[in-house]
């Protein structure tokens, strides 16, 4: 399996792949596990990528945005790589229990409807100029609301589109049923987006702010299975070893 993350000058954010990577690896002992980044990070797809000729591609990415459609495969070819590449991590319910774990570090009782009853949530994004990732992610919002009994939950974006953590917070706030507010970064690494999020719902007094997806464990098995989907569409090339 190769792990195809965006990369940042954060070094949080190189930290959080290899600890997920090496989530991954305690889940499939038998699976070799190697890391590449798209940009800032080192190793580059093109350093990993071409010895890689049975490894099966994951791409460490919520939306299937510009990365996803453009970067990811662009950078495979100019490599001379042709593995195949998984969906992209969401949506998925693994990545609601995520995002539901990430809130209860906050102290938040996420086992209670009635707490659940009264808390709206702001899904916070990095955001798309692509409108169809930007309404998958509207999606992923009303389906974690629908599931899960919060009172609301709505979207907002670090860049490129609005709504603004500001202006989901008031949006939450003008809703009849909330009471308590959290914000839930729908990201997976720690860096910029996350901090410009984060700065955004403490300054907007926000009740409670989970930290980033990370290495959670529901991430690690969401990442198994899109590798697992993704070698069963081309069985006879499946590898264990690569």
């Amino acid at each position: 399996m190769l792990l195809l993350a965006h990369g940042s000058r954060d070094p949080r954010h190189a930290a959080t792949v290899e600890a997920l990577a090496a989530a991954v690896r305690a889940l499939a002992p038998g699976l070799a596990v190697s890391t590449a980044y798209l940009d800032h990070c080192a190793p580059r797809i093109a350093q990993v990528a071409p010895r890689l000729t049975d490894a099966i591609a994951v791409p460490l990415l919520l939306n299937r945005a510009f990365h996803a459609k453009h970067d990811i495969p662009a950078a495979l070819r100019a490599a001379g790589s042709a593995i195949p590449v998984a969906d992209v991590l969401g949506p998925s319910p693994l990545l609601l229990d995520a995002l539901d774990r990430r809130l209860a570090e906050t102290g938040l009782d996420v086992a209670d409807p009635a707490v659940r009853a009264r808390t709206g949530v702001v899904l916070a994004a990095a955001g798309s100029s692509d409108p169809a990732a930007n309404a998958t992610t509207r999606a992923v919002a009303a389906e974690w609301r629908r599931t899960r009994g919060w009172a609301a939950v709505t979207t907002a974006h670090a860049s490129a589109a609005p709504p603004t953590v500001e202006g989901a917070l008031a949006a939450l706030r003008a809703t009849p049923a909330v009471r308590a507010t959290a914000v839930a970064p729908y990201l997976l690494a720690p860096g910029l987006l996350p901090d410009r999020i984060a700065t955004a719902a403490t300054a907007h007094g926000a009740d409670h702010l989970a930290p980033v997806l990370g290495a959670a464990p529901e991430l690690a098995r969401l990442v198994l299975s899109r590798h697992a989907a993704a070698a069963l569409a081309r069985p006879t090339r499946t590898s264990r070893t690569a």
